[in-house]
């Protein structure tokens, strides 16, 4: 019985000892090159990655966090260059910037663009070599063989922004209405030099011009007056050509949203225990609305959903009493914050949806409490009330807030929530919760009681607590933490969890 014990023990996740000293010295180099060369070792854990999108989401999210060796956080990660990517990601630097382990930039390769194949890369690169670098749009169409590389490939470089450093980032739009012209060109061009004409650029060639010469002349050719892609267009070009967001990402623009009012991201949502409650924000990427075919909710709708952040991706049930309520709201490509609890009857987590929420709309909706921070300030001359929170000052102050919050707790629409004071002074924090006093917060209170203070800055929404993501080893339980979540837990009849299998569009 002992014996079996261990066995058993074991079971749950062992190596033997030659391999796990195996798994230990690959673990030490790995470390070792990533402290001491991280954009060399990003860039080599970027290309080994390169087949699953999900995972160039995850590493390029770790470049941002990356700490280089002399104590600076962030590899740049560019997005693919017709003159600067090679075939795979590569490490790159700036002319005159020191080639050391402290500086550097990681260049997305070519073969990361979908539509662009090995034979029309090598096309590329060896037209680069031997040449110039390219010089515009009709540059590379007259000297790339556009038998390999093809209009197809052309459009694919042109919207994941690889010819942005020679027109433009606005011109992509530009680029694309030009591109049958510059492709005839590079047609023409090609039948010219197959039949032994020389263009006007190569005749400077032939009597000893510099290949930089031939390559300006083309750079000329104007291109067409047409109306920029909006950023959602263009990045939404970027993504259907490399699966996911190079030069920007929707979400940016309401990042500092998510993050106070969300309490965990897709990537740690999918390590989260069955149950536990989880408010996330990003986008919807995918929307199947389901007919419940069986159950109390037959013939009502429901729907499948996939949210996207910028650590990954989740995907979520929203059942029908919920669907009811949301449908509007679920649209791909909407940015929404979702509050439900995570489930995981199918194995990989996804998230039971109890509520849909508008991102405009998660100030008033999520907000936990309202912070109101009163400190000294520094700067006054000797005897300036600001200099000391004086017992007539912190009264004046209060007595103000107390005026604008009142107002605040009058609105109607939204749940109340609690009010809470910090005051700075002499070393000391206090922090008082103001009795019998809840507000309606709308997304400008903050504004308006910096206004009335005339302290910008020293009100803060709170957002729901943050959710521990568990580290967890094979066989560890964890029963007070699971008792903690059990509270939260959203109850579903197994026959409604059960239609999630059972339905059609």
């Amino acid at each position: 019985e002992e014996l079996f014990e261990l066995i058993l023990k074991f079971a749950g996740y062992g190596f033997n000892k030659s391999h796990s000293t195996g798994y230990a010295i690959i673990a030490y180099q790995t470390a070792y090159l990533k402290t001491y060369f991280p954009v060399q070792y990003m860039a080599a854990v970027l290309t080994y990655e390169s087949v699953s999108t999900d995972k160039v989401v995850e590493y390029l999210e770790e470049c941002r966090r990356v700490r280089y060796p002399d104590g600076h956080r962030g590899i740049d990660v560019r997005p693919p260059d017709i003159n600067e990517s090679q075939v795979e990601f590569a490490v790159r630097f700036e002319k005159g910037e020191p080639r050391d382990a402290n500086h550097g930039h990681i260049r997305f390769g070519l073969s990361a663009v979908k539509g662009v194949g090995d034979k029309a890369i090598r096309a590329i690169i060896e037209a680069r070599e031997q040449g110039a670098a390219f010089q515009s749009l009709h540059d590379f169409c007259e000297r790339i063989p556009l038998g390999t590389v093809n209009r197809a490939t052309i459009e694919a470089l042109i919207k994941c922004g690889a010819f942005d450093s020679l027109h433009g980032a606005d011109k992509r739009a530009a680029l694309m209405e030009a591109l049958d012209g510059a492709v005839q060109a590079g047609q023409q061009a090609a039948s010219d030099r197959e039949s032994g004409q020389m263009s006007f650029f190569e005749t400077f060639e032939a009597v000893g011009e510099s290949k930089a010469v031939r390559a300006s002349g083309p750079a000329m050719v104007a291109l067409p007056n047409v109306a920029s892609w909006s950023l959602g267009e263009k990045l939404a070009h970027e993504k259907s050509v490399l699966g996911f967001y190079a030069s920007s990402h929707p979400l940016e623009q309401h990042q500092a949203v998510l993050s106070r009012f969300g309490n965990v991201v897709a990537a740690d949502a999918r390590l989260l225990d069955e149950g536990v409650p989880v408010v996330l924000g990003g986008m919807l990427t995918r929307v199947r609305a389901l007919l419940v075919r069986n159950g109390r909710s037959k013939g009502q709708k429901m729907a499948m959903v996939t949210l996207e952040d910028s650590t990954g991706a989740i995907d979520g049930v929203v059942f029908s009493d919920t669907y009811a309520m949301s449908s509007r709201l679920l649209e791909a490509d909407r940015i929404v914050m979702l509050r439900g609890t995570i489930d995981r009857r199918r194995g990989e987590a996804s998230v039971i949806v109890q509520e849909v929420i508008p991102i405009e709309e998660a100030p008033q909706r999520l907000t936990a409490s309202v912070w109101v921070v009163l400190r000294r300030e520094e700067g006054g001359g000797p005897g300036d009330p600001r200099n000391g929170l004086s017992i007539e000052l912190i009264a004046e102050e209060l007595a103000k807030l107390k005026s604008l919050l009142k107002q605040a707790s009058r609105h109607q629409g939204a749940a109340a929530v609690p009010v809470f004071i910090e005051i700075h002074e002499g070393g000391y924090v206090a922090h008082l919760r103001l009795e019998g006093l809840r507000v309606v917060v709308d997304a400008d209170l903050p504004e308006h009681v910096g206004t009335v203070l005339r302290r910008p800055g020293c009100c803060e929404l709170v957002g729901p607590a943050k959710v521990r993501v568990p580290q967890r080893t094979a066989g560890e339980s964890r029963p007070e933490q699971e008792a903690l979540w059990s509270r939260g837990r959203l109850e579903r009849s197994e026959e409604e969890l059960a239609a999630v299998g059972d339905v059609e569009e």
